[in-house]
């Protein structure tokens, strides 16, 4: 490989996906959702997330919508908010927050005995945010579905990537199961770069189909 391969970040990035491309073969996905999942990949470099990365009928649509329309976007951590794009998110006048770390969270989380990630749900549903991206909390995930199920909250898009052994690959079984524009990353593995880079990739989509 060339120096000039090395040095230049846009030739390494484009020649991580042509050894993707060639790697991954034939595969199931559209011409809108390959982009994502490659870049799942790229992110891990772990082919598995091909067989475990799942879109809901529409959710593309539904997702990209959003996201020109200036969608709010509610993070799990601090961690998946860092890793979102905003110069992109922003030309669309679109806004990312997490609210985890706030101090009337942690102290209603607290008081109620739940978890903060649960609390900081609620209060970005309270904000009006459209698109969730949970890479890390189980309880935040369960908490979407259950404020979904009781008409408190219609997403735009659920991200379900959270990662670990307790409930994430049940609370993702549960978004799989249910009716809401999502997509998920079944079983064990996911985490704060992957809800980062599925929403990228989407902001990415979105420009270059409104250009």
């Amino acid at each position: 490989m060339s120096n000039t391969i090395m040095l230049d970040p846009q030739a390494i990035e484009s020649r991580s996906f042509e050894l993707i491309d060639a790697e991954a073969g034939t595969h199931p996905f559209s011409a809108q959702e390959w982009p994502v999942v490659r870049r799942i990949v790229h992110t891990t470099a772990d082919f598995e997330f091909i067989a475990n990365t799942v879109f809901a009928p529409g959710v593309l649509d539904s997702a990209l919508t959003a996201i020109r329309a200036g969608a709010k976007v509610l993070c799990d951590t601090n961690m998946v908010a860092a890793g979102v794009s905003k110069p992109r998110l922003q030309a669309f006048g679109g806004s990312v927050v997490c609210h985890v770390a706030d101090a009337d969270v942690a102290g209603e989380a607290k008081e109620a005995g739940m978890t903060r990630s649960i609390i900081a749900l609620r209060k970005g549903v309270a904000a009006g945010c459209t698109i969730f991206l949970i890479g890390n909390a189980p309880t935040a995930l369960y908490e979407l579905l259950a404020l979904a199920q009781a008409g408190k909250v219609t997403p735009a898009l659920v991200v379900g990537c959270p990662v670990g052994f307790v409930g994430a690959a049940e609370s993702k079984e549960a978004l799989f199961a249910s009716n809401l524009p999502y997509i998920v990353c079944r079983g064990r593995k996911g985490g704060s770069a992957i809800a980062a880079a599925i929403f990228n990739a989407l902001t990415i989509l979105a420009h270059a189909e409104s250009a």
